[in-house]
């Protein structure tokens, strides 16, 4: 048999080293030998891996465990303070911003209005947002190890917003023009999509396997889960389920289109009717909603009723495990639900509804900016899995 070159011994170690860090980060405290045990690998391979990631200081000793009989074993945790990552959710009217460690933890978080969203002041605003969470990062051995912003529109894979319709943009070269700024991994992506993977990571989409996330803001978008698997369609611009026509002759879209699900079922298709009695913010909608305003309670259930009719067309197409609906309208959940269970009882085939589950996000306003860290996390750890020796 023809032995292993040296290319091929320094990839199997550079995979194995991943396979420990992995173990390690999901299963934390544990042991070398549990390490051991939980990858197949054998007990002195183990060791000098670990070794390896306490040298470069991404695991740290914490400590001995219970004794099965023997001598007590030393625990290992990830070291997740060993970096930071920067989460953005650059929204139609607003900015959030999250610091948060290796394991997602948010450190710090921001939050600005967007009041014009004028290319050149919106990204002022988000160079600002971006500053303020680099000065609040602790000093740590990889510092910042990634920027990841979701945006309200079709991003390819250069990282160029190529239409977001609610703020009038067209290709803005995002990732480039903040490359030119900060020495860090970019990664741009649909607010929807990172919505998605923050809920999947971190919220109520832990363990479903087909599921899709509808970010009800401004606008809708959408995160589709297949598989566990972030759909993203073959240029990278599927989601776009606001844009779906439920009234073939309906209101014009900024997208051009007419009659498009977001011009019924959005948070401005609410704001625009709860405009004839005085509201003006979703806030004010959901304290006069607690307070049993008829009105506003007539209102919630008209934005439910058209919510269902776009997710029974959703249903009728992908036959998901569970929808979840995420973004600002997430707040108004129990006042929505009624009327949306029973529009999708209505026009889902039932086959499609036999097993399904409705959900609302678990992180709520924070499920994009979450996912958008972890993009940056994500980027951080397959740069480790490429290089690390």
């Amino acid at each position: 048999m023809k032995a292993k070159s040296t290319g091929d011994l320094a990839l199997v170690k550079k995979l194995n080293s991943y396979i420990v860090l992995n173990c390690i980060r999901k299963h934390a405290p544990l042991s070398r030998a549990q390490i051991s045990e939980q990858t197949g690998l054998n007990k002195a391979t183990v060791s000098n891996l670990v070794a390896e990631l306490i040298e470069h200081n991404l695991v740290l000793e914490i400590g001995p465990g219970e004794s099965s009989g023997g001598r007590k074993p030393v625990l290992l945790l990830f070291n997740d303070k060993a970096g930071y990552a920067i989460g953005i959710d650059l929204g139609v009217n607003y900015i959030r911003g999250v610091l948060v460690d290796l394991n997602g933890n948010i450190e710090q978080e921001y939050y600005q209005k967007l009041i014009n969203q004028k290319r050149e002041l919106a990204f002022d605003a988000l160079i600002q947002s971006i500053d303020l969470l680099i000065e609040q990062a602790t000093a740590s051995n990889y510092g910042i190890v990634g920027i990841g912003i979701g945006v309200p529109g079709i991003v390819d894979q250069n990282g160029t917003i190529l239409f977001a319709p609610n703020m009038k943009w067209r290709e803005v070269p995002l990732k480039q023009m903040l490359e030119q700024r900060y020495d860090y991994p970019i990664i741009i992506d649909n607010e929807a999509n990172a919505g998605a993977q923050g809920e999947q990571k971190y919220g109520a989409g832990k363990g479903i396997r087909n599921q899709i996330y509808l970010s009800v803001g401004y606008g809708i978008g959408s995160g589709i889960i297949l598989d566990k698997e972030l759909y993203k369609g073959t240029s990278g611009f599927s989601g776009e389920l606001g844009h779906l026509s439920i009234d073939f002759n309906g209101k014009e879209c900024t997208c051009g289109n007419l009659g498009c699900w977001e011009l019924y079922a959005s948070e401005k298709a609410l704001l625009e009717d709860a405009s004839e009695y005085g509201f003006e913010h979703l806030d004010e909608l959901i304290q006069a909603a607690e307070q049993g305003d008829e009105r506003v309670l007539h209102l919630f259930e008209k934005i439910g009723h058209y919510l269902g009719i776009g997710i029974a067309n959703i249903i009728n197409t992908l036959n998901p495990d569970s929808v979840m609906i995420g973004n600002r309208m997430s707040r108004a959940a129990e006042w929505i639900m009624p009327s949306l269970e029973k529009t999708v009882q209505q026009r889902a085939l039932s086959f499609h509804t036999e097993q399904l589950q409705f959900l609302f996000a678990e992180l709520q306003e924070l499920s994009a900016v979450r996912g958008a860290a972890y993009y940056a996390i994500d980027r951080f750890f397959e740069q480790f899995k490429a290089t690390h020796q």
